[in-house]
């Protein structure tokens, strides 16, 4: 019914769809000293019109992709006149000063962006994430070449931000925030981030010190806008990977709008690629619309919805790792026997109403539910033996395993299940006080059911003898008597869940834009609260409450360098969610308090020019301090909470990037990040956290052929040291601080562009197309071999562990095909 409901609203959108092209241009009119202009005739040659309210304001809408003249005229000021060319769909903020004098002002455009440098907000251009590609492609594609975002493994779109880990980010779209699947261990098994570049309008990003009105979370937010469609309009994107179509159009009568994109990619190319042979078949799919309806100027009602369904089948066969030093090559090899099946199963939908009470006053009321379906089922039984490997050059076994060293086998099993329902309904209101300040406030209500199975366990066998887990304190022994206890498998982890977690949270929160002196002030201060209770099944319902002041304060000075100097910080706490609250062996704990940080964030922007183009240095410094810690253990991309408030940790670092055209009409950057975090856990003493990245550079670098602008180049180029590659099972994790190797990673894209809109084709068959590019990618460049994690393997004739890598992806070659209508 879900589908078939979805099929009816995609043909209803598409029946409304018209061919109207348009751009809307919008602000506020002052006289010279900064008082708002009522009734200003606002008129553009194409035909449009309107003039501005009491406050100064005005809204006009113009036909985009052409030049469009517009008059600003008063009978007590001198007119103005300015040119226009927008792209279709684009919302361009124009705040013009009309003069009383015979002189005409020059043309003063105040952009958008503006409001993010005071914020501390990186804004990425959505033509930029719609163009740079990956091996997973998207929003998180752009994120991994930003000073202190770490993405180690290009399979996923999970990333940790200045030492917080992947449950620490929130996500949001149109003010509605969307949730990820909970059972995923590993990037291949993800799918498709939630996020649709081809449906987005603005991106922003924060890395630490955000205002109060996002929620509560420690690290970072993703702030995603969804474009209001103006006109009809297909966008699609072909690639070997899989691709993509989306629809956008508006009715005749302007009321009715709608974006509608199905998304289908399959990972076999770059899968098949991994150490380990054998059958995968990784299929996702997703559909997504966002709807707009305008009943009058004053109400407007959206619904975004997706349906995401994923499927992950693996039959492995066969891996050889070597490893080890030139003097002492050493290799694994493993025969397997079994298959994994997983799927899960996403359905979201949200309806937001926008209620436009006047020029200062808007009031909106958000309701949402998400329902996953998850199951991760594996039966997968491994055979390995180390051996030494032939290192005598020009003998034909070379490179072949001559002598094993240990031999053994490994028996995973899992059955888990998940269905998660969760509800959320929130009132939010902003209230613009006047032209320079204004409030902000929200009440939110969430209700999450959740249903877990976990049934998970490992027997592991030695040259015949089966490893006993470390945790427990049974002496052998052997051999001078025959051990009699009974045998255990080396984890098993049984647990059924089913809990309800009631959250009521709110949060206002002032903001002023004002002077000192000579210089431009910006401050802003608020507050949240969070109210949560658990319950369920076998579990004492348990309440906590927590407050978090936040405050950001920004200041430009009046000097001849363009610079802007910012101070953020406050206390940000998370409160557990359900796979916080879950501990090692799959109990939930009720009592597990919210994580507690003070953030501090220093920052400065200097704007300057070189070689007459505009380029920024973005540096920041910053320190948590965290306390209430809840430790966990890191596989792949799956964390595993131990559900203790029992450790400190503290985080520190600096960050910084420059950006501009270093090649004109492109947008490029180069990103430097250290970072430090540790966590002391039942007062032993700090050791590294799972995310302690030292050093991070980032490049994102755009080109193109001087005599044929239409052939461009970007490369995407990320460099990491090492984390902490984990430790076995039950192992102390004080006594396994290994680093893994260095992630190193480029990839490099090419296209040619056969159709621009800037242009006008004789060619009939490209008359049709506003855009159409054709190019190829080369992920992994340089062939570089990255690891995630280790796999540890015993041998029982040395008494040593083997910490044996977990090689991520190879070079792979794709091509790309891409168009709008």
């Amino acid at each position: 019914m879900k589908r078939n409901y979805l099929l009816v609203l995609l043909t209803s959108l598409f029946s409304f769809l018209s061919v109207a092209q348009s751009a809307v241009i919008r602000g506020v009119i002052l006289d010279e000293a900064s008082n708002p202009i009522n009734a200003v005739n606002i008129k553009a040659n194409t035909g449009e019109g309107t003039a501005s309210n009491e406050n100064g304001f005005y809204e006009l809408r113009i036909a985009s992709d052409i030049e469009v003249t517009i008059v600003f005229s008063h009978v007590s000021y001198k007119k103005l006149q300015v040119k226009f060319n927008l792209k279709n769909g684009q919302e361009l903020e124009f705040n013009p000063v009309l003069k009383t004098n015979v002189e005409q002002i020059a043309t003063v455009v105040i952009n958008t962006n503006t409001r993010q440098s005071v914020d501390g907000v990186t804004s990425i251009s959505p033509e930029m994430i719609r163009t740079i590609k990956g091996a997973q492609p998207g929003v998180e594609n752009i994120l991994k070449t930003l000073p202190g975002v770490n993405i180690s493994n290009e399979l996923s779109t999970q990333y940790s931000v200045r030492g917080g880990n992947f449950d620490e980010n929130l996500v949001y779209v149109n003010e509605i925030e969307v949730y990820r699947p909970f059972l995923i261990r590993s990037g291949n098994q993800e799918g498709l981030s939630f996020v649709n570049t081809d449906m987005v309008q603005n991106v922003d990003f924060s890395a630490g010190g955000f205002q109060a009105k996002y929620g509560d979370k420690l690290s970072s937010v993703l702030d995603i806008t969804y474009r209001t469609p103006v006109a009809f309009g297909i966008r699609t994107d072909l690639s070997l990977l899989g691709g993509s179509i989306t629809g956008e159009g508006i009715s005749k009568d302007g009321k009715f709008s709608g974006l509608a994109s199905v998304r289908y990619r399959d990972n076999s190319l770059i899968l098949n690629n991994l150490e380990t042979q054998g059958n995968v078949e990784p299929v996702f799919a997703d559909v997504q619309t966002y709807l707009t309806y305008r009943f009058s100027d004053k109400f407007h009602l959206n619904f975004l919805g997706n349906i995401s369904l994923n499927q992950y089948n693996f039959e492995p066969e066969n891996r050889q790792t070597n490893f080890g030093t030139l003097q002492d090559p050493v290799a694994l090899l493993v025969v397997y026997d079994g298959r994994e099946q997983d799927e899960y199963q996403t359905y979201f939908g949200a309806f937001k109403a926008n209620y436009f009470a006047n020029e200062k006053l808007t009031l909106k009321l958000i309701g949402s539910a998400y329902h996953t379906l998850e199951q991760e089922y594996f039966d997968i039984l491994a055979q390995y033996r180390l051996g030494e490997v032939n290192t005598n050059i020009g003998d034909e076994n070379l490179g072949d395993v001559e002598f094993s060293e240990g031999i053994g086998s490994q028996l995973t099993h899992a059955r888990n299940d998940l269905d998660a329902f969760i509800v959320n309904i929130e009132h939010r209101g902003d209230y613009d006080i006047d032209n320079e300040s204004n409030l902000e406030w929200s009440v939110k209500y969430t209700h999450e059911d959740i249903r877990d199975r976990v049934v998970e366990w490992e027997v592991i066998d030695s040259a015949g003898f089966s490893i006993r887990p470390p945790s427990l304190s049974q002496p052998n022994p052997q051999p001078y008597e025959p051990f009699s206890g009974p045998l255990t498998a080396f984890e098993n982890i049984r647990a059924l869940n089913k809990v309800k977690i009631d959250r009521l949270q709110a949060f206002g929160q002032y903001s002023k834009r004002t002077t000192w002196g000579n210089n431009d002030v910006f401050y802003n201060i608020g507050v949240r609260a969070h109210n949560w209770t658990v319950s369920g099944e076998g579990i004492e319902s348990t309440t906590q409450t927590v407050f978090s002041p936040r405050a950001q304060f920004s200041i430009k000075p009046n000097w001849e360098k363009d610079m802007l100097f910012r101070v953020a910080g406050g206390m940000y706490y998370q409160p557990p969610f359900y796979r916080e609250l879950r501990d090692s062996s799959g109990i939930v704990q009720p009592n597990v308090k919210a994580q507690k940080s003070f953030h501090i964030v220093l920052g400065n922007e200097y704007s300057f020019n070189i070689w007459d183009r505009p380029f920024k240095l973005v540096t920041e410094a910053y320190y948590k301090g965290l306390t209430d810690v809840n430790p966990y253990t890191l596989e792949n991309v799956r964390i595993r909470y131990r559900a203790r408030n029992n450790a400190t940790a503290y985080a520190y670092g600096l960050d910084m990037r420059i950006n501009g055209e270093f090649v004109p009409g492109t947008e490029s950057w180069f990103s430097f990040g250290y970072l430090k975090t540790e966590e002391n856990i039942d007062n032993r003493g700090f050791i590294s956290r799972p995310t302690d990245q030292r050093l991070k550079f980032g490049i994102l670098f755009q080109d193109y052929v001087p005599n044929m602008p239409d052939l461009k180049m970007y490369l995407n180029l990320v460099y990491n040291t090492g984390v902490p590659g984990g430790s076995p099972s039950y192992a102390d994790p004080y006594d396994f601080q290994i680093r893994l190797r260095d992630y190193r990673r480029a990839d490099l894209g090419i296209s040619y562009v056969l159709v621009t809109p800037e242009k006008s084709y004789n060619a009939k068959w490209k008359q049709p197309f506003k855009q159409l590019s054709i190019g190829f990618e080369i992920y992994n460049m340089f062939n570089n071999q990255n690891s995630i994690t280790n796999t540890w393997v015993r041998d029982v004739y040395s008494k040593r562990q083997f910490a044996i890598p977990n090689f991520l992806t190879p070079r792979v070659f794709n091509v790309r095909l891409s168009a709008r209508l």
